[in-house]
This record gives structure tokens, C-alpha cells and sequence, in this order.
């Protein structure tokens, strides 16, 4: 096996994880998108109430354009909803309602990893550009310290990737207790939200796979040639 099938193969594997685990998301939040809920309650509804259960009355539940755009924004305090999301009184609105909340949570908490990785985005919002730059330049210059600089700065988005893991799985834990303790979803339902926030979960770790892989084909390309 020559060095750039291991190079290519790497790359093939890192998009084979990524393609499926959006598939997998897709295909589980719209099964669950096309049943309605017993309760009849919306997204919107269910986030509110989360969050005045758990003393969170300042923080805004509102409306965002496009699909599972869902997020907190811990900066304004205000829990965003995609449109489905907000308005749909699927189970899938309210797993993915109840998620975002326990992000909130998380906030509320001083959940440690939360803390973490916000400390980690300036750093990566950096280190996703200057990485590739150093790397580029590196090899043109022919500079090997600058390329190696580069693949550290590749250290810094997998090291992101690996704390967004916890913090995103503890926010289901969250979103799945809150939902059982109010009454939210019944048994059934239950097990079906938990799919959805799993397959929402296989995503972050798609992401630490295809940073893990991408960083190994790195070391691989450029430790040879330093070599």
C-alpha cells in the first residue's frame, strides 16, 4: 500500500463518518418529526417550561431561521429555535427543544466542560484559518517548523471536538431527565426522543473522528517528508 492511498484512504473514511452520521441525524429527527406528541406541546412550549422549572425565567426562547439551527447562545442568554422546532409539537420538537435547554442548564450549573470550551473558541475560530495558512506557506517556503506549527494549531480544533463531546451528551442526559420528570413524554415517547438526541450525539462524535483522522494524515504527509 503506496503512501497515497493511506493519504486518500484517511480522507475517504473521514467523509464516509461525517456523510453518515448527518444521514443518521436526518433520518431519525424526520421519523420522529411526523409524530405528534401526546401532550400536543410545542417546542417552544416545552422549552419554556424547562427553563422556569429550573429558575431560568430570563432567558428567551425565540424563533431562528433554518433546519436544526437550534442552539443556546450563553453570551444573550436565549435559547434559539429552528422554525419546526418552535412550532411543531413532534417528539422530535420537544428532545430537541429539551437539549438546548439543558444547555442553559449547563450555564446555570457552571457545568466545567461548558466553561472549557468557551474558553477554547477564540483559540479555534483562529486556529481553523491560521492552521492551514501556516501549513501552506510551510510547504511553499519550505519550511518544516512552520508546517509543524500549523498541524498544532489542527491539535487545537481536535482538542475542541473532544470537550464539545461531553458537553453536548451531559445536555441530553439533562434534556431526558427534565422530560421524564414533568411528565413531558410518556415511556414510548421517551425512547424515541432519546433516539433522536443519540443520533444528534453521533454527530459531535463524526466530528471528533474526522479531526482525529485529518490530523493523522497531517502527521503522516508532512512527518514523512520532514523525515
Amino acid at each position: 500500500m503506496n503512501d497515497y492511498t493511506i493519504y486518500y484512504g484517511l480522507t475517504f473514511i473521514a467523509l464516509i463518518i461525517t456523510v453518515g452520521a448527518q444521514i443518521f441525524i436526518n433520518a431519525m429527527y424526520s421519523k420522529y418529526k411526523k409524530v405528534q406528541n401526546a401532550k400536543g406541546k410545542s417546542g417552544a412550549e416545552v422549552a419554556r417550561e424547562i427553563l422556569d422549572k429550573n429558575g431560568l425565567q430570563d432567558i428567551y426562547v425565540v424563533e431562528t431561521k433554518g433546519n436544526l439551527t437550534d442552539h443556546y447562545d450563553p453570551r444573550r442568554k436565549v435559547v434559539r429555535l429552528s422554525t419546526d422546532v418552535y412550532h411543531k409539537e413532534s417528539i422530535s420538537s420537544v428532545a430537541v427543544a429539551a437539549h438546548e435547554c439543558g444547555h442553559a442548564i449547563q450555564d446555570k450549573d457552571n457545568y466545567t466542560f461548558m466553561r472549557v470550551r468557551a474558553a477554547l473558541v477564540p483559540f479555534v475560530n483562529f486556529s481553523s484559518y491560521a492552521g492551514y495558512i501556516a501549513i501552506v506557506i510551510g510547504v511553499i517556503a519550505g519550511v518544516t517548523n512552520l508546517i509543524w506549527l500549523g498541524i498544532m494549531f489542527e491539535v487545537v480544533i481536535l482538542l475542541f471536538q473532544l470537550v464539545t463531546l461531553p458537553v453536548e451528551i451531559d445536555a441530553s442526559k439533562r434534556a431526558l431527565k427534565e422530560l421524564e420528570s414533568m411528565g413531558t413524554l410518556n415511556s414510548e415517547e421517551l425512547q424515541n426522543g432519546k433516539m433522536v438526541l443519540i443520533s444528534a450525539a453521533m454527530t459531535y462524535v463524526a466530528s471528533v473522528a474526522t479531526a482525529l483522522l485529518e490530523l493523522l494524515r497531517l502527521i503522516l504527509i508532512y512527518g514523512k517528508r520532514d523525515n
